[in-house]
């Protein structure tokens, strides 16, 4: 804010406030923070909420994807393969608990059993090597509750504590002058000059005002609103259309039979009503996926139509589940740059060649698998911001 002078300051960015501005506290933000102060840039995270992660990045299923459903070539695709890898080594290094407990993709009828080779062939081409075909007989030795006609083991998937993923970037952030503002949204941007060099003036929602010389939006739910109140210099640009997608996770309230992650075969841009495990082995299934208008995180399920559609779901793939074991868990909300029936979008990354505006990246629609995908995703926008 104008108020605070303590920033390291160098002569790249004059007499700027802070020399690179990132919006949004979620693990996205915080990865590219953690990057770039590790590369010698004076940065500051500003989060609206009280603490760090408190919306996306914290309401998802904290899995490690492996890479094989995107299309090859895509954003999505690349990031996620070369940031898994990143994220096993961060986590080992740095001491976040994780496990690589695997998962199983599995087809429920024959007609689904030739989609596991279509799977198969797209995540070889997207540099996933490891995965393996299973027949009926062979997924039930490693999970003997499971029903299925066959099944592919991905041996690099695995879990993460999330929280314990960001309290961690946060640390080599700080470690490296970095510094993190809670409480703080922010309300508008709009291009400045200070000392004859171009700048950008943040307006916070309780008027304080602070300039930076590199700004990056990574704010989730709120990019696209942030973004639209600078005039860019490309008249034609518009951010992407926002579409919100509210997923529910209903958590299982026994002990759970099954040590894999256990995936149905994707329906579209929907991975399925999916079993996943937290890092103390606690099963959680979801999430479903329901297009909304609102940004409220209340369980709906009032008539329980929810609950039999999801135990419809869990029955293909375990038969024997038990009855009443489900209860409701909590929901998340992704911002997606597709709707319904429209083709899945890639990450959308946006730097001046987008915009016009020189030293502004825009994140949006950093969805799954953007936890995955969170420390390639930082190295990615360091080098569009320092190699510009």
């Amino acid at each position: 804010m104008r108020a605070a002078k303590n920033q390291r300051k160098t002569k790249t960015f004059m007499s700027a406030d802070v020399e690179t501005l990132i919006i949004g506290g979620g693990v996205v933000g915080l990865a590219i923070a953690r990057t770039l102060a590790a590369r010698g840039q004076d940065v500051m995270v500003l989060e609206r909420h009280d603490r760090i992660g408190s919306e996306t990045s914290s309401r998802n299923s904290e899995v490690i994807h492996a890479g094989i459903y995107y299309p090859p070539g895509s954003l999505r695709a690349k990031l996620c393969v070369a940031g898994k890898d990143a994220l096993y080594q961060f986590a080992e290094e740095n001491g976040v608990s994780h496990k690589r407990c695997r998962k199983l993709v599995v087809a429920s009828n024959e007609d689904e059993r030739a989609g596991l080779a279509a799977l198969a062939a797209n995540a070889e081409k997207n540099g996933v090597g490891d995965l393996k075909f299973l027949t009926a007989s062979e997924a039930r030795e490693l999970e003997p509750e499971l029903e299925c006609v066959g099944a592919l083991l991905s041996p690099s998937t695995g879990v993460i504590d999330s929280h314990g993923l960001m309290l961690a970037l946060e640390g080599h952030l700080t470690a490296n002058g970095g510094h993190i503002v809670l409480n703080t949204t922010a309300s508008s941007i709009q291009r400045t000059e200070t000392c004859g060099h171009p700048a950008f003036e943040i307006t916070t929602a309780l008027g304080d005002v602070m300039t930076c010389r590199n700004l990056i939006v990574a704010a989730g739910l709120g990019a696209q609103e942030i973004v639209e109140t600078l005039d860019t210099k490309k008249q034609s640009y518009r951010t992407p259309k926002q579409y919100l997608a509210k997923g529910h996770y209903f958590s299982l309230a026994t002990r759970c039979p099954f040590s894999h992650l256990i995936y149905p075969m994707p329906t579209g841009a929907w991975l399925g009503v999916h079993l996943t495990l937290d890092i103390a082995g606690r099963a959680k299934f979801g999430p479903d996926l329901s297009w909304t208008n609102s940004l409220s995180y209340a369980f709906e399920d009032e008539d329980g139509e929810r609950r039999k559609a999801f135990c419809q779901s869990i029955r293909k793939f375990w038969p024997s589940m038990p009855e009443n074991v489900l209860v409701e868990g909590y929901t998340g909300i992704r911002s997606k740059i597709y709707g319904p029936r429209q083709p899945v979008a890639d990450f959308a990354i946006h730097g001046p060649e987008s915009h016009g505006q020189d030293g502004l990246i825009a994140l949006y629609g950093i969805e799954s698998p953007g936890l995955t995908a969170c420390l390639a995703i930082g190295d990615h926008v360091a080098d569009m911001l320092l190699q510009a």
